[in-house]
């Protein structure tokens, strides 16, 4: 139900503030326990960054991991985790998480409308370690036909336009492949033909797109299991402060459009408002310099809900080894003003016939990698503060092949992005190096070695093309190696490359249940946390796609119920659970 604030009630048992996945799994997993919940968004859109991502949710030993017949066990996953994260993360909420992520999968996909699928292979990013898989971990969500929400459709964040095709079809790997051989087959074409037919019609009747994909098919997916459940939805609602009784938490305060009233909450408040890297103190305070001045994130994530978390005893967690996880970024102004910020994930940075370089012209980390890692490896070359931004270099064969940033492949339609400086040409090294402002010889001869290296399929500076991961990446119709290639078809072309930050490693420390534990290792009563506003189990690494969405589902789910069934616990104060938090809270010191 999508109310006002001063049409909804004034006594709820769960309220979740915060309406990404962490949040909507939260609302659901406490209303199939029984419990009256309000979801309490901020924005005037729900979804989070997760509405903007590709929707890929980390979750190992599920049953459709069983179906593709992953020959994986707790015991490899652990160990995997183990060998990422070490002890930058508790260990205590790592297992926890793996113990209850195939349940919960199991509860969504069961009683809601919520649907996930695994692909044949969808390796994790840290391949190299032993324990890693190349499927059946990173689920992704179903595509989903969203015109049964009605004017609900509207509530859904929007994809990030540079993301769709033909003014706001989104797309997802399937449809990519069909449609770039669309005057190649007579399969492919049927299927566009149907894929664009649809979206007008959709968008005719609705306003946008009603087939959803990615991120939007997995919040959209959640809303509609929000919405049958009967959870009150918010939006635009600020929270001013929460109320306390004693030193447990018992209602919050909210704000909207100048209304503002007080909630009695029974059983627990949930914060998922997704992290603090918004935050105006806490941002320049924990991000390293220079600070990413623009952020594919969605809005939202003002870390507001942090300080009224702090105030009411809860603190920050300190063993992260990355404050943020990251992604490189390139940005242009759109024509109403606004900044697009691309975040580059896979498309281009493992192809073959594309380096990146610092100022110096020489490269400085394996592309292939993870989009993390390579801005942690754009930080670690930074400490002079010469090497941000990074320059992403093609020729113009990669550039054709490829696409580069929100470049397309075919090489077509160039001239705007030359014209606003989004890219840059040069019809030898020299002449791109001297409008980058880089080192002419450094990049000469970093071409060089790359082109040799496409010839001997072997990367002996960086070892790029060598993880079943990083080969993924590449081109498979493309040998020796599929990541590596020459650089020698000119003109040469070149983006700049930023900084980027997609989400809050450190978060509020908390226990196996989501709730917000003190310093001393004592629970803040009926205060849980979920999503990137919970230290994240992954301590600041990044093993595998989709390790923010997954645990964000799994503890958004663990908090829901605890605080659903807390609320009908002796006196509600939850003492009939475990006390195990305390391992948790040292963990976390």
């Amino acid at each position: 139900m999508h109310r006002t604030l001063s049409e909804s009630s004034r006594t709820y048992d769960v309220a979740v503030l915060g309406a990404g996945a962490g949040g909507l799994s939260a609302a659901i997993s406490a209303a199939l326990e029984g419990a009256r919940v309000l979801l309490v968004e901020r924005c005037a859109h729900l979804g989070g960054t997760a509405a903007f991502s590709a929707g890929t949710t980390w979750i190992p030993l599920t049953r459709h991991s069983v179906a593709l017949g992953a020959n994986d066990s707790y015991e490899k996953v652990s160990r995997f985790l183990e060998r990422a994260v070490g002890n930058q993360s508790s260990a205590v909420l790592r297992n926890a998480f793996l113990a209850a992520g195939p349940g919960v999968i199991d509860t969504l996909e069961d009683k809601t409308d919520v649907k996930f699928r695994a692909r044949p292979f969808h390796p994790d990013y840290m391949y190299e370690l032993e324990g890693a898989s190349s499927f059946g971990r990173a689920l992704e969500p179903l595509p989903f036909e969203a015109a049964a929400l009605g004017d609900d459709l509207k509530l859904i964040r929007p994809p990030i336009p540079e993301f769709t095709v033909l003014g706001g079809m989104m797309v997802d790997r399937d449809d990519i492949a069909h449609l770039m051989k669309l005057g190649k087959s007579v399969t492919s074409a049927a299927y566009s033909a149907k894929l664009i037919a649809r979206y007008y019609l959709g968008k005719m009747r609705h306003g946008r797109g009603t087939r959803l994909v990615m991120g939007n098919a997995l919040i959209g997916r959640m809303l509609m299991a929000a919405l049958k459940l009967d959870v009150t939805i918010l939006t635009e609602t600020e929270t001013t402060s929460l109320v306390m009784s004693g030193t447990s938490v018992t209602g919050v305060r909210l704000r909207q459009k100048g209304i503002e009233r007080q909630i009695d909450v029974a059983g627990g408040v949930i914060l998922a408002s997704g992290g603090f890297a918004q935050h105006k103190r806490l941002r320049p305070e924990k991000l390293p310099r220079p600070l990413p001045e623009f952020s594919p994130s969605a809005p939202g994530s003002t870390g507001a809900l942090h300080d009224l978390a702090f105030a009411a005893g809860a603190f920050h967690g300190e063993t992260a080894s990355q404050p943020c996880f990251w992604a490189p970024v390139s940005r242009r102004r759109r024509k109403d003003g606004s900044m697009a910020v691309f975040p580059h994930f896979v498309f281009d940075r493992s192809k073959p016939g594309i380096i990146s370089v610092g100022r110096d012209g020489r490269r400085f980390v394996n592309e292939s990698t993870s989009y993390h890692r390579f801005v942690s490896a754009m930080y670690a070359i930074n400490k002079e503060g010469s090497h941000i931004p990074v320059y992403l270099v093609a020729d113009a064969r990669a550039l054709k092949t490829y696409g580069l940033g929100m470049i397309r492949p075919g090489g077509a339609g160039i001239r705007p992005f030359l014209a606003d400086g989004y890219l840059t040409e040069g019809k030898t090294p020299e002449e791109l190096a001297a409008k980058l402002g880089i080192d002419a010889e450094g990049l000469k001869d970093s071409l060089a070695r790359m082109s040799s290296y496409g010839k001997t399929g072997a990367d002996t500076d960086f070892a790029r093309g060598t993880t079943v991961y990083e080969k993924a990446n590449g081109d498979p119709a493309h040998g020796p190696n599929p990541s590596l290639g020459a650089l020698d078809a000119p003109p040469f072309y070149a983006i700049r490359l930023w900084p980027g930050d997609i989400g809050s490693a450190t978060g509020l420390v908390g226990d196996e249940h989501g709730r917000l534990l003190r310093r001393d290792g004592s629970v803040i009563e009926g205060l849980y946390a979920c999503g990137n506003d919970l230290q994240s189990i992954m301590g600041g690494a990044y093993p595998g796609p989709g390790i923010t969405i997954g645990p964000a589902i799994v503890f958004g789910a663990l908090s829901g119920r605890h605080s659903a069934r807390r609320r009908v616990a002796s006196g509600s104060t939850g003492q009939d659970f475990s006390p195990e938090h305390k391992i948790g809270a040292r963990a976390h010191r």
